[in-house]
C-alpha cells in the first residue's frame, strides 16, 4: 500500500517508515526537517521512502503529500501544544476529505484517556486529577465523529521504547473500552475515586511503541473492524484480572 506518515520524525512516525519498509509498503514521509529524518532513517532505509517537506498547517502541501496515498497516519503534534495540535490535525483531516484521489483509510494517535470504562458513562480524559491539555484528544475524536471518512484512533497508555513484556505475551487489543478489567462494582465509585483506581492500574496499559505501530500496519483495509473505533491495548498477562 502507499502510506503517508506525517510526524514522521516523532517516536511513533519514524517506527511507522521503518516496519513499513520492511512490510513491503511505499512510505512517504511528511516532514519539515528532512535533514534529521534522513539522519534517524539511516542510509539504506532513507532510500525506501519519498520525502515531502513541508508545513502541516498549509493545505496546498498537505494535500498534495495525500494524493494517490491509500492511508495516512497521524503521529504529529501532542496533547501539550494545544489549540494548535487541534489544529494541525483539523487541517489534515479535512485535506482527507477534500483530495479526491485520498482512499480515505486514516490512523489517528490519541490516548487511553480516550477510552470507555467499563460499567459506566465516562472516560478518563473527563475525570478530576487528569491533565486538562488531554482533553485536546477529545476534540481531535469529535472532529473524526463528523467526518465520512475510514477512520481509527489509537490510544495507547504510555509507549515505551522495548517491551516490557516478554515476545511470548500477547497483546490484547480492544474497541471503545480500557483493555484492562475493571470490577463491575467502579460503577457505585465517585469520579474522583474511579480517577484514583485508575491512576493505580495505567501501568498495566505500558505499550512498546512496535507493538501500537504493528497494530495500525496491521488494520490498513478499508471497510475494517476497527473503522470509527478507539482502539485500546495491552498485554495480556497472567495478573490481567479484575481487582
Amino acid at each position: 500500500m502507499k502510506i503517508v506518515v506525517f510526524g514522521a520524525t516523532g517516536n511513533t512516525g519514524k517506527r511507522v517508515l521503518l516496519q513499513g519498509i520492511k512490510m513491503g509498503h511505499e512510505m512517504t514521509a511528511f516532514v519539515r526537517n528532512p535533514e534529521k529524518l534522513y539522519e534517524q532513517l539511516g542510509e539504506h532505509s532513507a532510500k525506501h521512502v519519498k520525502v515531502i517537506a513541508g508545513d502541516m498547517m498549509e493545505p496546498a502541501s498537505v494535500g498534495e503529500a495525500l494524493a494517490h496515498q491509500d492511508a495516512a497516519i497521524l503521529a504529529a503534534g501532542h496533547a501539550g501544544q494545544g489549540d494548535e495540535f487541534n489544529r494541525i490535525v483539523d487541517n489534515i483531516i479535512s485535506q482527507c476529505e477534500s483530495v479526491p484521489s485520498f482512499s480515505g483509510r486514516v490512523w489517528v494517535m490519541g490516548g487511553a484517556g480516550l477510552l470507555d470504562i467499563p460499567y459506566t458513562d465516562l472516560i478518563g480524559n473527563n475525570l478530576p486529577g487528569f491533565p486538562p491539555e488531554y482533553r485536546n484528544h477529545n476534540r481531535n475524536l469529535e472532529r473524526l465523529q463528523q467526518t465520512g471518512l475510514d477512520w481509527s484512533m489509537m490510544c495507547p497508555g504510555t509507549m515505551t521504547v522495548s517491551r516490557e513484556q516478554p515476545d511470548s505475551v500477547p497483546l490484547l487489543v480492544t474497541t471503545e473500552t480500557l483493555p484492562v478489567p475493571v470490577p463491575e462494582t467502579i460503577k457505585e465509585y465517585s469520579e474522583t475515586d474511579i480517577a484514583g483506581y485508575l491512576f493505580s492500574r495505567f501501568h498495566e496499559l505500558n505499550v512498546a511503541y512496535d507493538d501500537v505501530v504493528a497494530c495500525m500496519l496491521e488494520h490498513l483495509e478499508l471497510e475494517g473492524p476497527f473503522k470509527g473505533k478507539r482502539i485500546g491495548l495491552a498485554y495480556q498477562t497472567q495478573h490481567s484480572t479484575v481487582r
